[in-house]
């Protein structure tokens, strides 16, 4: 049907208000998407005891949340290029991606503040963390965290990515708009010119401070290199007076490049830094054991009898008489003593004082009850992770170990604590954070991050459950060290701006309301809301926006006679002859007042409303047989729409400069018996060398009665593929 139908006057259609944050200014090349508009996910409300077991659902924001940050008041303010205040944003949606639960009650009282859109327990965000932040402020967490710890990228020059080369590929072609090589993911862009580098921690941290509780405090890691302008945008953000401490961490032992001619001393250290926002709600004082040479030098004393080495306390009072200490005569010696006469009597009755040669009593202080030594701010106790000892099943250069990040939790925060890391990595600071019963966040931009992340915490919980976590899990807790109950045993992972909508087109369509802004209208049988006065189409998922489609809403018109209104249409994709079609439409209703002009956006390039994102999950075709009593299985093919986005090519292309599919495939692992929960490996092919590919058809015992056999398929990105099938 031809687009050109006749035209109606009405008055003009006024614009509509804006709702969204303005426009904003055009972006360095390594900041980070600007943020669209608000979601608020919600949890289902049900009288169960165990709340953290309830699936959140997705429910309608009917209206764009600001995002308001507070301008940065403190002294001095640091300059560079493009610096620009980050005083106001709104927010993307949140999609729930997965529920992980071992079951348990929580700790209730800590969870009483705890915003409703989200079920109890940990959160676990993929997705850009300005983006992540912003999404916190709006949905109930602003003043709610009590512990920030952050390991960001220390711009040191270092190009810290979880290189992802494509196996038995030769040659290093580029992926356009960036410099890395072909499948490298990046985890951190660690290579920005300084003013971008700036910019973008002074946003973060500016929402961080937005999130933090009065009495809350931020440890941030960094290095010597980006350390020195680090403080300086802390002391701008926080106040220079909101300092607490500059920790040095001896990482790592001596070393030096000097046998090859270098001119610099080796490094060996890192610096934390601890701001508080206000003045800090919880200290908690920790000790470290005395120095060898301590005990040689102070405690060389050993008490007959026990074999117990003490060292002689002055038992004389501090500032003599004029400080109020008591006088009076001891054992034939009239001084100002530090105990009042019937202490010393029961000190001395109890063998606890003992006398030099001129009748001079000393306290007797026992090595085995010192508490050690007050922490201070070198600590060179705390050995880096090294090779087998990462708990990671990728390489991350700058993972932390436990007990560093157990110190860091255990100073300002107490069991029950909201703690949050908005650059998680592989997850150590999560992990820790729920051995020692702290509630927590996570998020980072890297997928491989977040599954690595996810599989640590289910270990935790796991082990948690079975009450054996301090000796057969995390490792940094003693057998003897009583461990904290957890605060939650269940954790959800959620998608900011990173959305899977291979799901009913209902709750896409929740997402994209919310991201955009639209009012839905669940009484109108074909349009689904209203964007100001404009109606709103949205068009499912399944395919982009064609000539048919516009088509349906030119007869939905006509049978609207009284219906003037303009029509926005949202879609995911769209034909060149849909442009073609809305052209000439429009063209037909130029006058000022004419009626139902026609729109698109188009989710991924509208330059106001795009940037929201399909994830299109890898897929794969394998085939499985049964032959008497052996399986036999056979991968056919396999494509990661992932990989084939970061490369740029489309599937022609990619077929063409990549002919075995084989090299996207990370590792492959079977279970001949899957009971639809566990996968109990009975075959894992991963190959060895960088350079091999996996074999793709396998043969194995097959069981006697009817199986369903499962294939985990996991490709250089980490994205896994299951497919199973009853044989």
């Amino acid at each position: 049907m031809s687009p050109a139908r006749k035209k109606k006057t009405a008055n003009p259609s006024k614009k509509r208000k804006a709702a969204q944050a303005p426009k904003p200014p055009k972006k360095p090349k390594a900041a980070t998407k600007s943020a669209a508009t608000l979601a608020k996910p919600a949890r289902k409300q049900t009288s169960s005891k165990n709340p953290s077991a309830n699936k959140p659902g997705v429910r309608t924001t009917k209206t764009v949340k600001d995002v308001k940050v507070s301008a940065a008041k403190g002294r001095p303010m640091l300059s560079w290029v493009g610096k620009r205040p980050l005083t106001q944003l709104t927010a993307f949606p949140a999609q729930h991606v997965e529920t992980f639960n071992v079951g348990g009650a929580t700790v209730e009282d800590v969870w009483k503040d705890w915003p409703e859109a989200y079920p109890r327990g940990g959160l676990l965000f993929h997705g850009d963390n300005k983006e992540v932040l912003a999404h916190l402020l709006a949905n109930g967490f602003r003043g709610k965290v009590k512990l920030v710890y952050i390991d960001p990228p220390f711009d040191s020059g270092a190009d810290y990515v979880r290189k992802v080369v494509l196996r038995d590929i030769s040659g290093s072609a580029k992926v356009n708009a960036e410099t890395y090589s072909l499948g490298e993911q990046i985890q951190y862009t660690d290579i920005w010119a300084n003013d971008n580098y700036l910019q973008f921690m002074y946003e973060r941290l500016l929402l961080i401070r937005e999130l933090l509780a009065t009495d809350g405090a931020i440890w941030l890691h960094c290095d010597a290199r980006r350390g020195h302008f680090l403080r300086c945008l802390l002391d701008e953000v926080f106040g220079s007076d909101q300092f607490v401490n500059e920790v040095v961490w001896r990482r790592s032992d001596a070393h030096s490049d000097a046998g090859q001619g270098a001119q610099h001393l080796g490094s060996v250290h890192d610096v934390i830094m601890l701001y508080r926002k206000g003045e800090l709600g919880t200290w908690n004082d920790i000790y470290t054991p005395l120095p060898e040479s301590t005990v040689k030098k102070w405690y060389r004393h050993v008490e007959a009898g026990t074999g117990r080495r003490y060292n002689k306390a002055d038992v004389t009072g501090p500032g003599g008489m004029i400080k109020g200490n008591p006088v009076y005569e001891w054992k034939g010696l009239r001084k100002a003593w530090r105990f009042s006469r019937e202490r010393m009597q029961t000190l001395d009755d109890q063998g606890l004082l003992v006398y030099s040669d001129s009748g001079m009593p000393y306290l007797k202080r026992y090595l085995d009850e010192s508490k050690g030594v007050p922490l201070q701010d070198w600590w060179s106790d705390i050995a880096m992770v090294r090779g087998i000892h990462r708990n990671s099943g990728f390489s991350y250069p700058t993972e932390k170990p436990e007990a560093l990040i157990k110190r860091i939790l255990s100073i300002v925060s107490v069991p029950g604590d909201l703690v949050l890391d908005c650059f998680i990595g592989s997850g150590t600071t999560a992990a820790v954070a729920q051995v020692l019963g702290r509630r927590w966040i996570g998020c980072d931009i890297n997928k491989g991050a977040i599954q690595t992340t996810s599989k640590r915490l289910q270990t935790v919980m796991q082990g948690q459950k079975q009450r054996a976590l301090a000796s057969t899990q995390i490792g940094f807790l003693d057998d003897h060290e009583a461990t904290p109950s957890a605060s939650q045993l269940a954790f959800t992972v959620w998608r900011v701006n990173d959305y899977d909508l291979q799901i009913q087109h209902n709750e896409a369509v929740e997402l994209v309301c919310q991201h955009i802004g639209i009012e839905r209208t669940r009484s109108d049988t074909f349009f689904d809301g209203v964007l100001g006065k404009k109606l709103v189409k949205i068009v499912p998922f399944g395919h982009p926006l064609t000539p048919l489609d516009l088509d349906a809403v030119q007869r939905e018109l006509e049978a609207r006679r009284d219906e003037d209104r303009n029509v926005v249409l949202v879609s995911l994709g769209k034909e060149i002859a849909a442009d073609a079609w809305l052209e000439e439409w429009n063209r037909l209703r130029k006058t000022k007042g004419a009626a139902n002009r026609m729109e698109a956006i188009e989710l991924r390039t509208d330059p106001k409303y795009g940037k929201f994102f399909e994830h299109r999950p890898a897929t794969a075709r394998v085939d499985i047989k049964r032959k008497k009593d052996r399986l036999l299985v056979t991968i056919e093919d396999f494509i990661s729409p992932t990989i084939l986005e970061r490369l740029e090519l489309d599937l022609p292309l990619f077929r063409a400069k990549i002919t075995d599919w084989r090299s996207q495939v990370d590792s492959v692992m079977i279970d001949s018996a899957y009971d639809g929960e566990v996968l109990n490996v009975v075959v894992s092919d991963v190959p060895e060398r960088k350079d091999d590919v996996i074999n793709g058809t396998y043969e194995l015992t097959a069981p006697s009665a009817k199986t369903t056999v499962a294939i985990k398929i996991t490709d250089m990105l980490g994205e896994e593929v299951l497919v199973t099938r009853e044989v």
